[in-house]
């Protein structure tokens, strides 16, 4: 491997935009990008600054330029694809869901550990430095004892009948959409943060808009979720992708015997700190701790988000790629963690009963 990582991409959405500014961020090249077509493989080339095109995945990994590749298209496609990537030795870091089931995830990480290449998922929000902060709270026993976890995550953009997305079609998304997306993204947090694993869940999901683009609905628009801990605490969330107004709001609370300590991702640079006598905010930048600090990339008082937390981690992605084992880098066991909830999650609420999370 060469002193610059040289990534490919794979996807010339969204998602590969934002993987691309990382890449660059992180202090590496985008040498390759593909797309479904040698047409869309150029144009995404252009739009993402790489340094050319593929015309085809099977190009792309023969390629002697690429040591990463960043896997950005539908659920659906993803095992498929890091199969793929993985026969070849690349490194790899896919979107999530890894998979659409956790029998696929489970395979994708014995592949992965098999062909000693480096293997993550962008579970983003943990490096948010107030994120880090909380957690070295509760990791060094400030907030005492974790008893309560709570929270929500709420976005607004399939609020409308008319809303559609390739995401609502379960043969592209999965069988969950709105939990897989977005809620797996709160529960690993919540699990980051206070240590504590999901244990069993009792859920009910929600399809609030029945038909979509004159197709019916199977997939979730929310859900509402309570469980247990493996610690001994109790906790609930609720998904929406339906809720208007709410663009992003990913917000928890863990509630601890001496301090609550509440995380609102829109709100990213402070942490609400609750005590018994006294509350506080701490803000980004000031007083926080050396883990919350390593990922402080601007001045207090400038705002610093998701972007900037997808730079952090490709850059501790990479840095696995030199050797290093950057503390709390989400890999594909953690991709597998998350679709093990997902499906303790979805066959609850088709039971009405409790159901344990496989471990």
């Amino acid at each position: 491997m060469s002193d610059r990582v040289r990534a490919g991409i794979v996807g010339t959405g969204f998602m590969g935009t934002v993987h691309a500014r990382a890449v660059r961020r992180a202090g590496g090249v985008v040498a390759r990008v593909v797309g479904s077509s040698p047409e869309a493989s150029r144009a995404g080339a252009e739009q993402l600054g790489a340094e050319g095109a593929a015309a085809s995945l099977a190009e792309l990994l023969a390629a002697d330029d690429v040591d990463v590749v960043h896997v950005c298209t539908p659920n659906a496609t993803h095992a498929p694809l890091v199969r793929q990537v993985v026969a070849a030795g690349k490194h790899v870091v896919c979107e999530k869901p890894l998979a659409v089931d956790a029998d696929e995830a489970r395979e994708l990480v014995r592949l992965a550990a098999d062909a000693g290449v480096v293997a993550t998922v962008p579970f983003v929000y943990r490096f948010y430095p107030m994120v880090r902060e909380a957690r070295a709270r509760v990791a060094d026993g400030t907030a005492g004892p974790v008893r309560l976890l709570h929270g929500s995550y709420l976005q607004d953009w399939l609020a409308e009948d008319t809303d559609d997305n390739w995401r609502v079609d379960a043969a592209a998304g999965g069988s969950s959409r709105a939990f897989a997306d977005i809620g797996v993204h709160w529960c690993d947090l919540v699990e980051f943060v206070s240590g504590h694993r999901i244990s069993r869940v009792a859920a009910r999901t929600v399809v609030a808009v029945p038909e979509r683009g004159g197709r019916p609905v199977t997939t979730e628009d929310a859900a509402v979720v309570l469980f247990e801990t493996d610690g001994g605490a109790t906790g609930n969330l609720t998904v929406s992708q339906v809720s208007p107004g709410r663009k992003n709001r990913l917000w928890f609370s863990v509630d601890g015997a001496a301090e609550s300590l509440c995380f609102d991702q829109e709100n990213p640079d402070s942490l609400w700190i609750g005590g018994r006598e006294v509350n506080q905010q701490l803000l980004r930048g000031t007083t926080e701790r050396s883990t919350a600090a390593r990922y402080t990339v601007v001045p207090a008082g400038h705002p610093q988000g998701y972007q900037d937390c997808f730079d952090a981690f490709v850059a501790d992605t990479y840095a696995a790629l030199a050797g290093d084992r950057p503390d709390g880098l989400p890999t594909f066991t953690d991709g597998l963690r998350a679709a093990r909830i997902t499906e303790a999650v979805l066959a609850s609420s088709r039971s009405s009963a409790w159901v344990d999370v496989a471990p």
